[in-house]
């Protein structure tokens, strides 16, 4: 490729000098030349073109026509030439009587192609290179092409790929521009190693970081791939890490990503400089703002638990934001909190004042939303707890950011204020990036009486973009199948009302269990709308028919049953959330309650109760995570008996170490063994996890549980044998109350698939007719 060279220029003054005198006048490609000198025209005489006109050529020359023409204007002219792309060389020659123009025309790109590329499409790289069909075709684009795309690769992690323009020479001065490209690996993380670190390993700092360093596993984690966002998220995590363990001096000096030489991995180093370990000293609050008193926000500080405790920057700024939120419900949205530490570095003490100061007013001039390309704006438009012409109010920023995320559609959300068009003005801008939002769960289960369990369950958490929730569930366990279809409408007329219509039908073989099979197919509105920050009520209405076929042999307290029965109810529940995380809470409660209440026409007249609660609670900086749980139910009937379908029945997830039904009443005197449920129930579950040694990137951890329980109460316990039945006999059941008590071992594996859970259960107080159940396995997946 030829292009504008000074060596060439400085040839070319020279034979210009040499010629003589500089030409002067207009140049024309059609003027005659009737001599040299002064005043006497000269002539421009354009060789080697083909497709572009003389014309053309002479105008993007631009040379001057009211002056001599000097040897600079004819450096120019070629530098304009060249600049146009359309010319791979061009030469300009001094004549006797003008110039002669002698150009080599680029080619013209007659296709595009890409070879080698499997993770980008051709349709996303044309967008990105500069190169176009019927254009000319120059080296210099196709290499600045060939880089673009290179940066494409590298930002999705493949920073090995390599991409070769390629020409094919066509007739006619044509070219075919072939893009080879050679995508490469993953880039992944060799080492990650930290410099300054004393009182903590580079292992646990390691665990506190997103990147991951890649081994055998490394094919399906993507946290192993380098990727520089992640990288500035560890900065962020580090520097947490460390301050919310009293490091209030700690520095990250640097973080340092260098690819080998191979380009097959990158080698990142951490210098961090810790400082000095802190404590708590006094509490203090500073108001400057007129109609506030500091005594209420004293009370707020949690003062003598945190003096003398280690100091930790994460409770500093949670106490601010509720001091910030006690000054809105103030009426004060303008109040600023701002924390100040005082710190004695000899006794490594830190003193926090908030000070409370009045900030100036501004209004909210206008939302934006950005980054959704599925989801509509108004699904995250009703989250945002401010609207246009609102006081600016940090709390509702803080909430509105907390809801939007709450919704789980989203990787990442950024809820900020810009300033707007006065001073007194600004623009809330809401970024996402949105995530995938369907899940698949698959639940896989072993009983000793009905053998492989199965469930797959379908979601789709964010339907078209609207923000609701489709479901669809199939359980398979032996002869039983469960077909559950729902649909929720989780803010109905953008209110906080989810409306959810679940329509089920279930046909359930308890041959094995309880020598029964029901058929029950039905539908259950309902409405849940939240009581308050942490409590939430669902309110909803059951219809469904129950066809319960006992066989032949069942126990009598089965048969009694046989039959077709209609069932409408109206019920509700409620949850009170005090969880630090709904996924996984280290801290914290869940409390629900739910009451059944059937006779609103219908067949069945009874009230069944069911409440639990379940808390939390992480040791040793929560790598080991305790949670005992408490659940109980009653079923109270307005008739002569309650029936075997609507009693309670215990063990499986219910009661670890024992089958699905494995305990309670039981007939023990037929051949059948049949499990017949319970009115009551009372379940204590305690349950412990931690880590057992292995790589942190593995997300393999060790568990161990403990389980008791009971079930008890039947209407009546004494059964005669069918009429003309001569097959089972009469019964009387024995329905006392009897603890249950199981143990095992846990283990958590965080898969690519989802999180694993295997269980290995022992029953250690139980009776001769229960049944036992060794080895439960679970798993879940998102696409």
């Amino acid at each position: 490729m030829a292009r504008f060279c000074p060596v060439r220029a400085c040839i070319l003054t020279l034979a210009l000098v040499a010629a003589g005198p500089p030409l002067a006048g207009p140049m024309s490609a059609h003027a005659q030349v009737a001599g040299a000198g002064q005043g006497a025209q000269s002539q421009i005489v354009i060789r080697g073109n083909r497709r572009i006109e003389p014309g053309t050529i002479i105008s993007y020359m631009a040379l001057p026509s009211d002056r001599a023409i000097t040897a600079e204007d004819l450096n120019a002219a070629t530098r304009r030439l060249f600049d146009t792309g359309l010319f791979r060389d061009v030469r300009v020659i001094p004549a006797d009587r003008g110039i002669v123009v002698e150009v080599q025309e680029n080619p013209s790109i007659n296709e595009i192609a890409f070879e080698g590329n499997d993770i980008a499409k051709d349709e996303d790289l044309l967008r990105i290179i500069s190169s176009r069909p019927r254009f000319p075709f120059t080296p210099a684009t196709a290499e600045s092409d060939a880089q673009a795309i290179i940066e494409i690769y590298r930002r999705t992690g493949r920073y090995g790929a390599q991409v070769e323009p390629v020409i094919i020479e066509r007739s006619e001065n044509r070219v075919d521009l072939v893009f080879e490209i050679d995508e490469g690996e993953m880039t992944g993380v060799s080492s990650i190693d930290f410099v300054g670190n004393r009182a903590f390993s580079d292992s646990r700092l390691r665990d506190e970081i997103e990147t991951r360093e890649s081994d055998f596993l490394s094919v399906f984690f993507s946290s192993d791939v380098y990727d520089p966002d992640r990288l500035e998220l560890d900065k962020a995590l580090l520097r947490q890490f460390y301050l919310s363990r009293g490091y209030a001096d700690f520095s990250l000096l640097s973080a340092t990503a260098e690819l080998a030489p191979d380009r097959t991995g990158f080698f990142i180093t951490f210098d961090v400089e810790e400082g000095e370990q802190y404590t708590f000293g006094e509490f203090d609050v500073q108001v400057n703002a007129e109609g506030l008193d500091a005594e209420d926000f004293l009370a707020l500080i949690p003062a003598e638990d945190l003096t003398g405790e280690t100091y930790d920057a994460t409770e500093v700024e949670e106490i601010a934001n509720e001091l910030t939120d006690l000054a809105g419900e103030k009426g004060f949205a303008f109040v600023r909190v701002q924390p100040r530490a005082d710190k004695d570095t000899e006794d490594r003490i830190i003193d926090i004042t908030f000070e409370l100061s009045e900030g100036s007013r501004i209004f909210i001039e206008r939302i934006d939303i950005e980054g959704n390309t599925a989801t509509l704006d108004r699904v995250i438009r009703r989250e945002v707890e401010l609207v246009e012409g609102d006081a600016f109010d940090a709390r509702k920023i803080r909430l509105t950011r907390s809801a939007i995320r709450g919704l789980g559609y989203f990787e990442r959300v950024e809820v900020e204020a810009e300033p707007g068009s006065g001073d007194d003005r600004a623009v809330l801008k809401v970024k996402v990036a949105e995530k995938s939002t369907g899940s698949i769960n698959f639940g896989i289960g072993y009983s000793s009486s009905a053998g492989p369990i199965g469930t797959v369950a379908v979601t789709e958490r964010n339907f078209l973009g609207r923000g609701q929730i489709v479901n669809a569930t199939v359980t398979a366990a032996g002869d039983t199948q469960v077909y559950d279809l729902s649909f929720t409408e989780p803010k109905f007329l953008d209110r906080d009302l989810a409306v959810t219509m679940r329509g089920f039908f279930i046909q359930d073989d308890r041959d094995d269990e309880s020598s029964f099979q029901l058929n029950r197919a039905g539908f259950e509105p309902s409405v849940a709308f939240p009581l308050s920050e942490d409590a939430t009520l669902q309110l909803d209405y059951s219809f469904s028919r129950d066809d319960l076929e006992a066989a032949f042999n069942a126990s009598p307290a089965i048969q009694v049953d046989d039959g077709s029965r209609f069932k409408s109810s109206v019920g509700y529940t409620l949850s009170y959330d005090k969880r630090n995380d709904r996924i996984e809470p280290t801290g914290g409660y869940l409390a629900r309650i739910n009451q059944e209440f059937a006779g609103l026409g219908g067949d069945a007249q009874f009230v069944k109760t069911r409440a639990s609660i379940k808390g939390w609670q992480g040791f040793f900086d929560d790598d080991l995570v305790a949670s005992i749980e408490v659940e109980g139910g009653a079923l109270f009937t307005f008739g002569d008996d309650t029936r075997v379908n609507d009693r309670f029945f215990i063990g499986g997830n219910s009661l670890r170490g024992f089958a699905a039904e494995g305990i309670g009443p039981r007939d023990t005197v037929n051949a059948s063994r049949d499990a017949v449920g319970g009115n009551f129930f009372g379940v204590v579950r305690a349950q412990v996890s931690f880590p057992i040694g292995l790589p942190e990137e593995l997300g393999i951890y060790g568990g161990a549980f403990v389980d008791a329980g009971t079930l008890w109460g039947l209407n009546r316990t004494y059964f005669d044998a069918p009429a003309g039945n001569t097959s089972v006999s009469a019964v009387t059941i024995d329905d006392d109350p009897k603890i249950r008590v199981a143990a095992g071992g846990l283990l958590f594996i965080d898969s690519p698939f989802g999180p694993i859970e295997l269980s290995v259960g022992f029953p250690i107080v139980k009776e001769d007719f229960d049944d036992d159940e060794i080895f439960r396995v679970s798993v879940g997946t998102r696409f």
